[in-house]
């Protein structure tokens, strides 16, 4: 079965740590080419997130990972830069796997515009407006005061709606999200975030959130970290994911639900799931309690729908 991941952070471990090396099986990397294909995914989203060590974060470093990404992902034989549909076709159609470039956080941008249509020119096709506090733009989940988006935000999120950039609400604070609602007119997604419902994370989405990505004929990730799963067990198993599934299928959202593992970005790892090569082990749990044709909507059809009507033409 095909595979889309709509989350990683390898490209942070490959920008902190130049040794490791996306073409080999790294102990350090949750996600690498040998990884991938041992999976058989066949569209991984790469995030630029730049992370807290860089205490002042730039344009500067955000085009360094750009050129990372192409220097170390792109460059593989086997990988091919996915920006618009036609790329998107031509990857369906042949061995290599598809690579989408987002960005994660509007911090390093200093709610500059320019900026923002640089990286749709480089080919940025989707943007978590934060990270867990504030910027710029809009307060995150964990930021205390617990606000909205400014004014340049708002401003911002037409400029996206304008580009096409998708825009991604994971980490974003919950009056942001329902701000983000009534602006942008486009549909949008939440790439790795699970049912509030089922585990009670502030970083997981609440019903009437869930209910609000569907209505507008958008897409939840679901991710594998462990405490977003179950908050009640040390050692998260795989079963434990089919949980939030059901309750998003249950809202209405079977045909709303990917996968946006956040490889590369947790410490901690479900059973069985301690890298991306480890996906069959989803796999043989979904199909002993779902449809062939389910399965298959979750790992990949559904993130395909989506990407094939938001995409870039």
């Amino acid at each position: 079965m095909r595979i889309m991941d709509g989350h990683c952070d390898a490209l942070t471990k490959l920008y902190m740590n130049p040794k490791l090396d996306f073409d080999k099986e790294e102990q350090e990397l949750d996600v690498s080419y040998p990884r991938l294909k041992q999976a058989g995914v066949k569209v991984q989203c790469f995030a630029i997130y730049l992370s807290d060590s860089i205490q002042q974060p730039t344009f500067d470093h955000i085009l360094q990972m750009v050129d990372l990404f192409h220097r170390k992902i792109i460059r593989h034989p086997g990988m091919k830069f996915i920006q618009n549909v036609e790329d998107w076709r031509a990857v369906e159609a042949g061995e290599q796997i598809g690579a989408i470039l987002t960005l994660e956080g509007l911090d390093a941008l200093a709610g500059n515009m320019t900026h923002l249509r640089i990286l749709h020119h480089l080919g940025v096709r989707s943007i978590g407006l934060t990270w867990n506090y504030a910027n710029w733009a809009a307060d995150g989940v964990m930021e205390p005061r617990k606000s909205g988006f400014t004014r340049k935000g708002k401003l911002m999120l037409k400029e996206l709606e304008t580009m096409g950039i998708i825009a991604d609400v994971s980490h974003l604070s919950v009056a942001a999200f329902w701000e983000l609602v009534e602006v942008y007119a486009k549909p949008f997604i939440a790439s790795h975030s699970n049912a509030q419902k089922v585990c009670p994370h502030p970083r997981n989405l609440s019903d009437d959130q869930i209910k609000a990505i569907i209505q507008c004929q958008g897409l939840i990730g679901i991710t594998f970290v462990p405490y977003f799963v179950d908050s009640t067990n040390l050692a998260v198993p795989i079963t434990a994911l089919l949980k939030h599934i059901d309750h998003v299928c249950s809202l209405g959202g079977e045909g709303h639900i990917g996968f946006g593992s956040d490889f590369d970005g947790i410490e901690q790892w479900m059973k069985g799931l301690r890298h991306v090569g480890q996906y069959g082990n989803i796999i043989e749990a979904l199909c002993k309690n779902y449809k062939e044709t389910q399965v298959e909507a979750f790992l990949y059809g559904n993130w395909r729908n989506f990407m094939l009507t938001n995409l870039p033409k």
